[in-house]
């Protein structure tokens, strides 16, 4: 069964002196969230930008692409800690997203835990959105006992 997810923005003046608001998204979890083009091209100031979003949507999808590849594969994670960093270039857009996972999975090695996260990586489907638009890296490890 497919699923929609809604999110409300307004924007207010120009690109470069205007602001916007993530008004509200459909289930309720965040919002308000100031917007603008500083927060987006320089520095944050405590505003959200579009490639912010992205990463916490990209980290989010590649942690539960790969914690269900280790669990069908009999080596269910007990932590991952995932980061997403998406570059964006003004006048050229988003080029990067760069993931970085460190994973605490008891019976299994590096080699099989980097091959499960490039698995992810490939397949989770924020990566599918953004495969063939974006350099998608991946730097995957597994702590130290």
């Amino acid at each position: 069964m497919a699923t929609e997810r809604r999110a409300e923005v307004t924007w207010q003046g120009d690109l470069m002196g205007g602001s916007g608001t993530v008004e509200s998204v459909g289930s309720g979890a965040f919002g308000p969230l100031d917007v603008s083009w500083p927060s987006r091209a320089e520095d944050s100031n405590g505003k959200t930008s579009p490639e912010e979003l992205i990463a916490a949507a990209h980290a989010s999808c590649f942690s539960m692409a790969l914690a269900n590849g280790l669990a069908q594969s009999g080596n269910a994670p007990e932590s991952l800690s995932v980061s997403a960093t998406v570059t964006f270039v003004p006048g050229t857009g988003i080029t990067r997203s760069a993931l970085d996972v460190l994973g605490v999975v008891p019976g299994l090695d590096e080699d099989a835990f980097r091959q499960a996260a490039d698995d992810a990586r490939e397949n989770c489907p924020v990566s599918q959105a953004l495969k063939g638009n974006v350099e998608l890296t991946l730097n995957a490890r597994l702590q130290s006992s």
